[in-house]
């Protein structure tokens, strides 16, 4: 097979003969070396596949974009710092597209990509070496080559809009962004969260009374804005993004939360959680600016105000659903500037359904019982919203 080894330009380049046609490429085992001044990451692929090596700074990254790779990687992969990298994630970014993310100890160009088949023969060893450089060079490349700004969803079907209300379910994170994890590692929030989702989307369908879309319905990644265009695109009459935090050594913090969008957090717990999913984007290689306000005049001003006061009055229905079934967190209804909460037009809010940091939250978020007491739950707060929200318009209510 072809070695391919330059000063990268952030091209594409073929590692063996290329990508083929069918099944995803596996990548079977995954192996940094350290070598002085130089770093070699090494990932044995099934087949060929095509990389692209982009820079980013603040911090540091090396990406490397593959098309799709199924990575059957120990737990562990990625956590340990070696040589020149000090961590590195991997996963689905976009449908039919892959990709990892190395995090930088100190400024390192890609000098070097070769291939070479395994000792068996029948798999493809794929080498990516990192070499020193200064940082003014690093910020060149970066700025010279970007990695992509954005990760396009699938793009929703153009359809005649439904008469019912439009629900959208937005399970966070997924793909190379796995969210927050449990002490032991082998359960991740991405994980959890579509799980919990796909429940909660077939309880409201099976009600015939709404129709629902979600952001998400497998594991790939999916940005910040793309996840808020899309709400916005399908005319979604709600949005309920579901996720599941963790605290670092604590145990003792724990139950369910939800939060609603604000310029002004109402506290500085919320303010340091939504500074961190609004790093999503980030951890995925991702370069996307501030959502704008879309806020430019009095009509829409009006708008975001009647908004806003749809979605608190939603989270007060939920926390009040809740209080019945689940541990709540002593202050259950809080605000912050979650990106993802930022459409002007849609009421939104974030579910966060406990802490995976706790183990008796874990314990309930693992559990069946608890789950399907917690969809019900949030079923009858849906339609009590949007029975409310018709009674108001003089129309028909949802409830039967």
């Amino acid at each position: 097979m072809a070695s391919l080894v330059a000063a990268w330009s952030g091209h594409a380049h073929a590692a063996g003969e290329g990508a083929k046609a069918g099944s995803p490429a596996i990548a079977a085992a995954v192996a940094v070396e350290s070598d002085g001044a130089k770093t070699r990451f090494k990932v044995t692929l099934s087949k060929a596949v095509t990389a692209q090596v982009s820079l980013m700074e603040r911090p540091d990254r090396v990406i490397i974009d593959l098309p799709e790779v199924a990575f059957h990687l120990p737990q562990e992969a990625g956590r340990s710092r070696e040589g020149l990298i000090a961590s590195y994630r991997y996963g689905l970014f976009a449908p039919g597209r892959s990709r990892v993310v190395m995090e930088l100890t100190q400024p390192a160009m890609v000098s070097g990509m070769t291939t070479a088949p395994d000792a068996t023969g029948a798999a493809t060893i794929l080498t990516i070496e990192l070499s020193r450089t200064e940082r003014e060079e690093f910020r060149r490349a970066a700025v010279e080559n970007p990695a992509a700004k954005e990760a396009s969803a699938a793009p929703l079907a153009q359809e005649t809009k439904d008469a019912r209300p439009v629900i959208m379910i937005d399970p966070g994170h997924g793909g190379i962004d796995p969210g927050a994890n449990a002490s032991s590692g082998s359960i991740l929030e991405k994980d959890l969260v579509l799980s919990f989702a796909q429940r909660l989307r077939k309880k409201l369908e099976d009600s015939g009374r709404y129709k629902i879309i979600m952001t998400r319905d497998q594991d790939v990644f999916v940005s910040l804005g793309d996840r808020v265009r899309a709400a916005r695109a399908a005319q979604a009459d709600l949005f309920i993004s579901v996720h599941a935090d963790s605290i670092s050594g604590g145990q003792e913090v724990r139950g369910l939360t939800v939060y609603t969008g604000s310029e002004r957090a109402s506290d500085a717990d919320s303010a340091r959680l939504a500074d961190r999913e609004n790093k999503a984007d980030a951890v995925a290689g991702v370069e996307s600016v501030d959502m704008p306000d879309d806020v430019s005049d009095i009509l829409m001003e009006l708008t975001l105000r009647e908004t806003r006061g749809f979605s608190h009055n939603f989270a007060g229905r939920l926390v009040g659903e809740f209080d019945s079934v689940a541990r709540l967190n002593k202050n259950p209804h809080r605000q912050a500037r979650f990106q993802v909460l930022r459409a002007h037009d849609v009421p939104s809010v974030l579910v966060e359904l406990g802490y995976l940091s706790s183990q008796k939250d874990l314990d309930l978020l693992m559990s069946e019982e608890w789950r399907a007491k917690m969809v019900s739950a949030m079923s009858v707060a849906v339609d009590r919203f949007f029975a409310a929200r018709f009674a108001r318009r003089g129309t028909a209510a949802v409830l039967p």
